[in-house]
């Protein structure tokens, strides 16, 4: 079924469209909070809470890309249920190493006045993936996105994991240059 059926069900309130969307993206939203969590329970768990979510959402959103819709939640939920999961065993894994990554060149959007500078920073980071080079932007979004170790990254693309870590390095910092030319202060 396409995504404009699948929306019209859930604005007809149909639970159909629950059933319609486990079926089209269960796979995708399981492998995208599997990335982070690395527990099949747990993976499953924020899947079944994407399509809460996302039947709580629609109607009022009406979203453009479905797939991107569903995998914004499933990744939320997933970091959610991740910094919950892991507050007394921290240190362990890639979430945190990612994002201490990201951390160095994408300002913190907890201050309320960045609230409209999220919008800035996301369409910039936006133009910013869509100027990069296809094999680059995989990499990026690997490892950003999916939370993906970056030995398992450089097993999939055939590189050495150095190569890879130096290829996202340099990515970052075309990242914050490209942020701080805009006025994106960091």
């Amino acid at each position: 079924m396409d995504d404009e059926k699948i929306i019209a069900l859930y604005w007809d309130r149909s639970e159909e469209a629950i059933s319609q969307t486990s079926e089209k993206y269960g796979r995708y939203c399981r492998a995208v909070a599997y990335s982070i969590l690395k527990s099949d329970e747990e993976a499953e768990e924020c899947t079944n809470d994407t399509y809460l979510r996302a039947w709580n959402a629609i109607p009022p959103a009406k979203p453009n890309n479905l797939r991107t819709f569903l995998g914004k939640i499933t990744r939320n939920l997933s970091l959610n249920r991740w910094e919950k999961l892991s507050a007394e065993k921290r240190g362990n894994g890639e979430v945190p190493l990612a994002l201490d990554e990201l951390a160095e060149c994408v300002p913190s959007s907890e201050d309320t006045e960045r609230v409209t500078e999220d919008a800035l920073i996301r369409d910039a980071l936006d133009r910013f993936l869509k100027g990069l080079p296809r094999e680059t932007r995989k990499i990026f979004v690997r490892r950003y996105w999916y939370m993906s170790p970056i030995k398992e990254i450089a097993e999939e693309f055939g590189f050495t994991e150095n190569k890879v870590s130096v290829a996202l390095y340099r990515t970052r910092e075309k990242l914050r240059k490209t942020l701080e030319k805009e006025g994106i202060l960091l």
